[in-house]
């Protein structure tokens, strides 16, 4: 889908509302990307935190409010999964109480919300009685049960927007009745993702083509401003089929006024963004059209204020004041400072979910005589990220012992899911030596997955790596203290495959970018790949182990497509690992022994480049044996940075 340039709206001069008169001001106020963070509580590490939780949220909304007459309280998305307290509410799957992160919202008095992806991984039928409990409207205009010959045909799973009229002043005494539309759009791959639990019960729409339809629709019944919940990231400004990040050319529609944005996990305005066309990272704007990411977890509140004035019948946007509120700020040291308290209401309202998340997360499982942490894992071989593939491994080859498939040499693939990043600086995993207990198995492997298998070829293999060692940038010999990691490559698309082993070479562009893109075609990193000591045949057949969404074809990894699978669920990701920790717990060496290397970066003499991992991994430089590398100092974002000899 293209839009003419003569459609893009014009840039607009931005207006601090508090500092006009005579026009009528509406604030709008959103968070997006909860993941049922209600309490500021880190239940993996099992101690408070200053960077999340929607009870310090709740103190910026109530100082927020007041400050205006007008507001909306709106909610982008990704609300119901997410944290272990989300994952014990749907193991308990009860109806008999209102789920804790409804429960907090309705407190609040949300005036409507929107889905996120995240929201369909516990299944549909938890999430429609989840949102039965809701005391606001939750709209989609992409996501179906059916689609018709046009977006206004089609069966919406919940209704695509809602119209909410509210009463605007001047601050002259004179007042208006307004009525803001209210659009909400997800991922079109959110069904791809959840296939193991959706099926085929719900199909998308592209972003643009619903909202080029809903829009229009909107304004004819009586909408005045139209605001867009786009759970999706601000990425290229210009319109592209079913794109993933579609909030920058979503701006450029006819008829909307303002957005959120949100599941990318960053922050707008900010400088996680540079300028562009039609992108203004310092007032909040794309396409001249006010826009704001509140962060995650409760980490921001995103405040738009708009300046309104009523000409020839209509409303009109004069103006507009952007800003992401922050929960805590990071100090020189690096330590995180909170800078709202929590709302003592919505801590009491979550007391007794805190209370049983927290005693369900000490349970016993086994024991480990070492530290296991992630704080390496995307420069390293990595016992945590082996610990979850060998899981898997082992769960897939008592499956297929009996089949056809169980002479095939069998992979296991996983990546790093806590390893910085967006997360910052506290997303890693560290479980300390000790007593293993369930909310380590949840750190390890936090997402709702299901255990999946493939059939690939040895090229396949090949190509899968090459996705994956596309996470670093191109290294050029005698370089000194080059970035080496890509920050906008995730985490959790770093797969790595046990049962190979190979070596990297950085002198070669990176084959993807960081969307899985093939940008270099010709290029290969991958070097000695082998299999117990042999080159990897290229025609040669495997079986590859790993996950629902892997297989779904999510991440674009070659091999990894629904016409691959030969296995797939319903055991849970997370059980799997549970059962390995059961099983090998009383074997400490099962657990922290990883084995001999399986991967390396290739030799560059004189050459250094640099990373970031956690400020604790200073104390850790032990377990970079295997490399060169020295601990620096601390960055601006509280990382610890570590230089690499090549």
């Amino acid at each position: 889908m293209s839009l003419p340039l003569a459609n893009l709206a014009p840039p607009q001069t931005p207006i601090d509302p508090a500092q006009v008169s005579g026009l009528f001001r509406l604030r709008i106020l959103a968070t997006s990307d909860l993941h049922v963070h209600i309490t500021p509580w880190d239940y993996y590490a099992d101690r408070s935190s200053a960077t999340g939780g929607l009870a310090r949220t709740a103190t910026l909304i109530a100082a927020a409010r007041a400050e205006v007459e007008a507001c909306l309280l709106l909610d982008n998305g990704d609300l119901l999964q997410g944290s272990p307290m989300g994952d014990l509410e749907a193991t308990l799957n009860s109806t008999a109480q209102t789920h804790p992160m409804i429960a907090a919202m309705n407190a609040l008095g949300y005036d409507a919300a929107t889905l996120g992806n995240h929201e369909f991984s516990n299944g549909l039928a938890y999430l429609m009685r989840q949102l039965c409990q809701a005391r606001f409207p939750v709209v989609s205009a992409n996501i179906a049960r059916q689609l018709g010959d046009t977006p206004l045909l089609d069966q919406t799973l919940v209704p695509p927007s809602v119209i909410l009229p509210r009463s605007l002043g001047d601050g002259r005494g004179n007042r208006q009745m307004i009525r803001i539309g209210v659009l909400g759009l997800v991922p079109p791959q959110t069904t791809q993702w959840d296939h193991q639990q959706l099926g085929d019960t719900l199909v998308t729409r592209d972003i643009l083509e619903a909202a080029a339809a809903h829009v229009p629709q909107l304004r004819r019944d009586g909408a005045d401003i139209v605001i867009a919940l786009s759970h999706s990231g601000i990425g290229a400004p210009t319109a592209g089929a079913n794109l993933e990040n579609a909030t920058a050319a979503l701006a450029a529609l006819p008829g909307i006024d303002a957005l959120v944005a949100g599941h990318t996990h960053q922050t707008f305005p900010s400088t996680d963004f540079a300028a562009s066309a039609g992108v203004d990272p310092v007032r909040g704007l794309l396409w001249g059209k006010p826009a704001v990411m509140p962060g995650f977890h409760g980490s921001h509140l995103g405040v738009i204020d708009l300046s309104l004035a009523r000409r020839d019948g209509a409303w009109h946007v004069t103006g507009s004041h952007v800003e992401a509120r922050p929960i805590s700020r990071r100090a020189k040291s690096g330590r995180v400072v909170a800078l709202t308290r929590s709302s003592n209401d919505i801590l009491t309202l979550a007391a007794p979910a805190h209370r049983a998340t927290r005693a369900w997360s000490r349970q016993p499982l086994g024991y480990t005589s070492q530290a296991l942490h992630s704080y390496f894992a995307l420069v390293m071989p990595c016992p945590t990220v082996r610990l979850v593939a060998r899981a898997q491994a082992r769960h897939v080859a008592h499956l297929l012992q009996h089949g056809p498939y169980a002479d095939l040499p069998l992979i296991s693939a996983a990546a790093p899911f806590h390893a910085g990043g967006r997360g910052g600086p506290e997303n890693y995993t560290a479980i300390p030596a000790g007593p293993l207990m369930m909310r380590h198995a949840f750190d390890l492997y936090p997402h709702p997955n299901t255990v999946a298998a493939l059939l690939v070829s040895g090229a396949e293999l090949a190509l899968w790596l090459e996705r994956s060692f596309s996470l670093f940038h191109q290294i050029n010999p005698g370089d000194r203290d080059a970035e080496l990691i890509d920050a906008d490559f995730p985490g959790f698309n770093f797969d790595l495959l046990e049962g190979l082993t190979w070596t990297v070479d950085l002198c070669r562009p990176p084959h993807h970018d960081s969307h899985g893109r093939v940008i270099n075609p010709a290029s290969r990193r991958i070097r000695d790949l082998a299999h117990l000591g042999r080159p990897v045949d290229p025609e040669a057949r495997f079986v590859v182990a790993t996950n629902s969404y892997r297989a779904s074809g999510s991440g674009g990894f070659a091999g990894a497509t629904p016409d691959h699978v030969i296995l797939s669920g319903p055991q849970s990701s997370r059980d799997v690992v549970l059962a390995y920790l059961a099983a090998t717990g009383g074997m400490c060496g099962a657990l922290t022994d990883p084995g001999p290397p399986n991967w390396r970066f290739g030799r560059m003499a004189g050459t250094t480049a640099v990373f970031d991992s956690a400020p604790a991994a200073a104390a850790c430089t032990g377990d970079l044996a295997q490399l060169d590398a020295e601990p620096l100092g601390m960055t601006a974002a509280g990382f610890r940075r570590f230089r690499l000899r090549l």
